[in-house]
């Protein structure tokens, strides 16, 4: 039996562009502890998706020159290229471009237009979330972590990047997922750190 139908069988999902992954609740790896990932890319040749709840204490415009005063967070999206930046908006096709990951939901676009539409006032920090680091796997690298159990696949919704609180998102993830994840929500996250 190939690995990729036994990775999908024990996920009990199939794994596409758009989808959150959930860290498995003991998960020792610091960077992915309680993470929520949305994936932005997944094909045959690998996956890309960046950690939506791992704010980080950073003013946007000390990590970007020349770029337009906004008061938005920044996000460590994941250990993969921690020198670039990357944003994930609700602006969609107005932002040229831009690849919509999930309904309502788009995926980086012209970095001028987005500057201009910011010093517009056309997008403020109720639009878009900015990110350090992306969060990347290699051709089936992701589908032997899903083998181990390492993930829970699970729907984006909107309000996962807009809405709800960013210290919650994974408890309200995997609640959501109803089931035994309900009860894995719970367990505490006691000695669980940020590296």
């Amino acid at each position: 039996m190939p690995k990729t139908y036994i990775a999908m069988k024990k996920s009990k999902d199939k794994i596409a562009t758009g989808n959150i992954l959930l860290a498995e609740p003991f998960m020792v790896d610091g960077n992915f502890k309680r993470a929520m990932v949305l994936l932005c890319d997944h094909s045959e040749e690998g996956s890309l998706g960046f950690v939506l709840n791992k704010e980080l204490d950073i003013p946007l415009n000390d990590l970007i020159a020349d770029f337009p005063v906004i008061d938005c967070n920044v996000f460590f999206g994941g250990p993969v290229a921690t020198d670039t930046v990357h944003y994930i908006h609700n602006v969609g096709e107005t932002l040229e471009g831009s690849i919509e990951v999930h309904p309502g939901i788009w995926w980086g676009g012209d970095f001028e237009q987005l500057k201009f539409k910011i010093l517009s006032g056309l997008v403020d920090e109720t639009n878009i979330r900015f990110f350090v680091g992306y969060s990347g796997w290699e051709n089936r690298q992701l589908f032997g972590e899903l083998e181990l159990g390492s993930w829970v696949i699970s729907t984006m919704k909107y309000d996962y990047l807009f809405e709800d609180e960013v210290n919650d998102l994974w408890e309200i993830g995997m609640a959501d997922k109803g089931d035994t994840f309900s009860i894995l929500s719970e367990v505490p996250a006691s000695n669980v750190q940020w590296s």
